[in-house]
């Protein structure tokens, strides 16, 4: 583990940003099926970056070497260069910013116009917004609403000291981090020749069938089929993709060993969430570890057909 880092950051925690989908759940599997093929302190890629939940805690725990993180939103990519490369001047505006809906309404005008301002005011003002907002959405809302009324109030999710702090790590571990902001599929196929065989892919596009009301960035369907051919292309390389458990996901990656899980997450509404992880036929999977929960898997040389498998939906 990196020295001076807390110990007692939770799995999944080590990201300043919240997600929907609550990737950094899947954190300590990762590092499992990192153990389980050699892939130890070699590189680990998100083409999907978002919150980077889970390349942060395998790089802050010693688990890789290297990360590259790759996004194609622009207020994404903003605020992890300017947690980079502008480590002092974001950490400033996050302590002095005040927690008010008049400063919710500037920063949301900051961030309706991407185009038109610097990486540091583009990069604060989504990651002002990612803080105040309902389970993080972008359109979600203000936590407790314009009137302030409810339970939850606009710095609920605010804890400057905190956040800080897990700016500065990142930060201080700048020369093993690649940040890119790129489309995935460019990314990826940028990339296949680029890097050794002690890497893994983890691609985790926009949910399918919730995508649109949880990402600005989300997808058509011919947009996963792209994705999903462009996978096809990695062949000596680790990948694992995960998704909404959905039929049209299994129909594109019907010839993959796959894993159905579930885990708790919250957006919007507390739920059950269902999904499914499909995997290089090179890559050892071990057992799902909490606060995961399999559902089913199948990694034989010729997987059950889709039309045998049971689905979220």
């Amino acid at each position: 583990m990196l020295s001076g880092y807390p110990s007692n950051v939770r799995t999944g925690h080590y990201s300043p940003l919240r997600y929907p989908g609550g990737k950094g759940k899947l954190a300590r599997f990762m590092k499992e099926i990192i153990r389980s093929n050699g892939l130890s302190d070699g590189r680990y890629i998100e083409p999907y970056a978002g919150g980077a939940a889970v390349a942060w805690e395998l790089l802050l725990t010693g688990v890789v070497r290297r990360v590259s993180i790759n996004d194609i939103s622009l207020p994404v990519f903003a605020f992890w260069h300017s947690v980079l490369n502008a480590t002092n001047d974001l950490c400033r505006e996050i302590r002095d910013c005040p927690l008010t809906i008049e400063e919710w309404d500037r920063q949301r005008e900051v961030f309706r116009h991407a185009n038109q301002v610097d990486h540091l005011s583009l990069g604060f003002s989504f990651f002002f917004m990612n803080r105040t907002n309902r389970s993080g959405i972008l359109n979600g809302g203000v936590i407790g609403g314009r009137g302030q009324a409810g339970e939850w109030k606009i710095d609920a999710r605010f804890n400057k000291s905190d956040l800080i702090a897990k700016i500065e790590k990142i930060a201080s571990l700048r020369s093993r981090i690649e940040l890119t902001n790129l489309d995935a599929v460019k990314f990826i196929r940028a990339n296949i020749k680029r890097f050794g065989k002690k890497t893994l892919f983890y691609i985790d596009p926009p949910y399918f069938e919730k995508g649109r009301f949880l990402y600005y960035d989300a997808y058509r369907e011919e947009d996963h089929a792209t994705v999903a051919e462009c996978i096809k292309e990695l062949k000596e390389l680790s990948w694992v993709v995960s998704y909404d458990d959905v039929r049209p996901i299994h129909d594109l990656y019907a010839k993959c060993p796959w894993l159905q899980y579930t885990f708790n997450y919250s957006a919007r509404n507390i739920v059950r969430g269902r999904e499914v992880m499909f995997f290089s036929r090179n890559l050892i999977v071990p057992e799902v570890t909490a606060p995961l929960d399999e559902i089913d898997r199948d990694f034989r040389r010729h997987p059950k057909p889709v039309s045998m498998r049971e689905f979220a939906a």
